[in-house]
C-alpha cells in the first residue's frame, strides 16, 4: 500500500508539519507545486494551510487524485481545533473545494499552526488588517472563538505548534 504525503504551505508552518509526518511515517513527501499525477498511490494525505476560506494546494492533489485513491486531509490553521463552531466551519471550507463523489469518502484531521506578522506579503497582511478592523467592531456575542483568537495575536507573533498531535493521525492512517 503505497502513501504519499502532498502540502500547501505559505509561510512554512504546513511544510513543517508535513515533513515531521513524513520523518514518523517514512512517507515521501512533496509539495502540492511539485505534483504531476498521483497514480500508483493508494492514500494521499494532503496537508494544506488554511487561506482565505481553502485549503492550500488542496485543488491540485484532487485533480491529480486516480478514481480509487483514498484522500486524507490535514488543515493547518490558527483556529482552535478543538472548538467545534471552529471545525464545522473549516468542514464546510473543505465541502467548497472536494467534489461530492469524494466528500463521503476523505478523513479529515485539523492540526493548530502560527501566525508570524512580520512575515506575511503585502497582501495577506492587507487582508489580516482589514478582516482585523472588520471584525474588532462587532459585538461581544458575535465573536466566535476564531475571531477572538485573531483579535488576541494580530501583529504579533503566535506559534501553537504541536508535533506530538501528528502521532494521532499516524495511528488512524496506518
Amino acid at each position: 500500500m503505497e502513501k504519499i504525503i502532498v502540502y500547501g504551505s505559505q509561510y512554512g508552518t504546513t511544510k513543517g508539519y508535513a515533513e515531521k509526518f513524513s520523518e514518523i511515517t517514512h512517507f515521501p513527501c512533496i509539495s502540492y507545486e511539485e505534483v504531476k499525477t498521483l497514480s500508483g498511490y493508494d492514500s494521499v494525505i494532503h496537508f494544506g494551510g488554511l487561506y482565505a476560506g481553502g485549503v492550500n494546494g488542496l485543488k491540485t492533489t484532487i485533480k491529480a487524485l486516480e478514481e480509487n485513491t483514498k484522500l486524507i486531509i490535514v488543515t493547518v490553521g490558527l483556529a482552535d481545533v478543538t472548538d467545534k463552531e471552529n471545525v464545522d466551519n473549516i468542514r464546510q471550507s473543505i465541502r467548497k473545494q472536494v467534489p461530492n463523489r469524494l466528500m463521503d469518502n476523505i478523513t479529515i484531521f485539523h492540526l493548530r499552526g502560527g501566525i508570524d506578522y512580520q512575515k506575511l506579503n503585502f497582501i495577506h497582511k492587507t487582508m489580516m488588517t482589514l478582516l482585523y478592523h472588520k471584525v474588532k467592531k462587532l459585538p461581544e456575542e458575535k465573536k466566535n472563538a476564531e475571531v477572538k483568537a485573531m483579535i488576541e495575536t494580530f501583529h504579533s507573533k503566535a506559534d501553537f505548534v504541536d508535533y506530538s498531535a501528528l502521532a494521532q493521525i499516524a495511528e488512524a492512517i496506518q
